[in-house]
């Protein structure tokens, strides 16, 4: 019985060991708090002038071998790639390996990239470290190695499911955007990984955040698959008072579409990574808001306690929607927030900023609670993160969403049934969905609507739409003053219930409608 009573004690010990070891969100919210307690030390970069001065083309050569990918020799599914340092990326991430007995950090090795024809010399090599990872995973092939998650600048995150490419990104937090005192970037400046077991079909991700005024832990869930599933647990200590915070935010890009002209005659239709803005209120409502590209900076806030979920969107899956065989815009993800438990009182913004060309995001949209912490006092924000391309889902079989707007110079039919413009703007909105389909033709469904004072409402139309199966409501109007927005929402209803979620759109000042 000895022997058997030592192994048994062994196996206690070992057990103990274990779980004396074991890596959690406490952990990072201990250094988090640690980082809190002492002055904010901006990081120091370390990148030599050959690496600085590289355009983005040539950083683009720098890849990761995939003989060299992190768990590139175990039998797990997923694997890490890692970004080397350049251009305006200049500081090293620490990244660790966290297991059941232990943590490591995974230390910077030049043989895990391929530099291609770039001439580097060893010195400006030696010292370096990576300016973020990805994680690899076999989503659309078996056997092969796709990119499903990024991880690169300040607290910026990208991910993807089956058959997306990537489009917008996530960031872990926003601090004062679109304010004039100038927006706060946090980072992160560390993280920790958890080597996957060979039958697991998620990846655990921690990560401590770091600014002037805000340090943080977060805990990432990542859940490949048709859609990509993140769950987020978040802790955030603030230094300081911080006018304008950003819970769960989204960025992206919205050059033009259907309801606003291109600037410059081009084939494709439309160009963005979203084309509107959903939210799911704690009230129930269902609200659409279709994105511009304004011609200055504009910024719209919807009051909405305990939010249900809200997210950036790209409604449109057809390819003769865009017309674009490089960037795929039909291929790019929406993302949708889903709040876990009470986050209280507060408002989603929306940021729109001008941009001339794609390769600006100007788009941002965020919760920001109405009152924030004291300073040192912990703030716990949860949620899940869907990225998807399937955008009825997000909604109840039994609300119609908006499937487009467009937008069109006023026209009325002459006597000779001849169009004539007459200087007021149309707007089209095409509202489908299983309710409607469900419906006849000649449905008593009517439509409510409410223009801001800074418009007169002309035609308020609404079609029977075969083609959808839904229908169509026709706006037109005339601006008062067009160096001020106007506010326009509708919905469909039958009777006294409610059969679509809001329409809330702003015509921007300065619309330049063709003639």
């Amino acid at each position: 019985m000895l022997p058997a009573a030592l192994c048994l004690v062994c196996m206690a010990s070992l057990f103990g060991a274990a779980q004396a070891q074991a890596f959690s969100l406490d952990d990072v919210a201990a250094r988090a708090k640690e980082l809190w307690e002492k002055p904010f030390v901006a990081p120091t970069s370390n990148l030599p002038t050959e690496f600085r001065e590289l355009q983005f083309a040539d950083y683009q050569k720098i890849t990761s071998r995939e003989d060299k990918y992190e768990w590139h020799d175990r039998k797990t599914p997923f694997k890490l790639s890692f970004y080397h340092q350049g251009m305006h990326f200049d500081t090293p991430v620490k990244l660790n390996e966290v297991t059941a007995t232990s943590v490591r950090e995974i230390e910077y090795d030049p043989e895990r990239f391929d530099f291609g024809d770039l001439k580097i010399s060893e010195d400006a090599d030696s010292k370096l470290g990576y300016a973020g990872f990805r994680v690899m995973y076999p989503i659309n092939v078996k056997g092969q190695s796709d990119e499903i998650m990024s991880l690169l600048g300040a607290s910026y995150f990208r991910v993807i499911g089956k058959d997306q490419v990537y489009g917008l990104s996530a960031r872990g937090l926003a601090m004062d955007t679109a304010l004039p005192s100038g927006e706060e970037f946090p980072y992160f400046r560390e993280f920790w990984i958890e080597r996957p077991k060979p039958e697991d079909k998620h990846l655990v991700i921690f990560a401590l955040l770091d600014s002037p005024r805000a340090t943080g832990a977060y805990r990432f869930i990542l859940r490949p698959g048709k859609d990509a599933v993140v769950d987020v647990q978040s802790r955030v200590f603030l230094r300081d008072n911080v006018n304008k915070l950003g819970i769960a935010p989204l960025t992206s890009m919205y050059l033009y579409g259907p309801n606003q002209y291109p600037s410059k005659p081009n084939y494709r239709p439309a160009l963005h990574d979203s084309n509107g803005l959903a939210i799911h209120t704690g009230s129930d409502e269902r609200i659409w808001r279709p994105l511009n590209n304004p011609q200055n900076l504009a910024v719209s806030t919807f009051q909405v306690d305990n939010p249900k979920g809200f997210g950036l969107l790209q409604r449109g899956r057809d390819f003769s929607q865009y017309e674009d065989l490089e960037d795929r815009y039909e291929q790019r993800p929406s993302a949708w927030i889903e709040p876990k438990g009470e986050w209280g009182k507060g408002k989603i913004e929306l940021v729109e900023i001008p941009t001339p060309d794609e390769t600006n995001d100007n788009i941002v949209a965020f919760w920001s609670p109405d009152e924030q912490p004291k300073p040192g006092e912990p703030m716990q924000f949860d949620y899940r993160m869907r990225w998807t391309l399937d955008e009825p889902a997000l909604l109840d079989e039994h609300t119609a969403w908006v499937k487009q707007t467009m937008r069109s110079p006023g026209e009325v039919k002459q006597a000779n049934l001849i169009r004539k413009l007459d200087g007021s703007t149309a707007l089209l909105v095409d509202f489908q969905g299983p309710v409607l389909a469900e419906l006849p033709a000649d449905a008593a469904v009517t439509s409510q609507v409410s223009v801001s004072d800074n418009a007169e409402l002309l035609d308020n139309v609404l079609q029977y739409n075969p083609q959808t199966k839904g229908w169509r409501l026709t706006l037109r109007l005339n601006v008062k003053d067009p160096k001020q927005p106007v506010e326009m929402r509708a919905a469909l209803v039958e009777g006294d219930k409610t059969l679509s979620e809001t329409w809330s759109y702003q015509l921007p000042p300065n619309t330049v409608t063709a003639q």
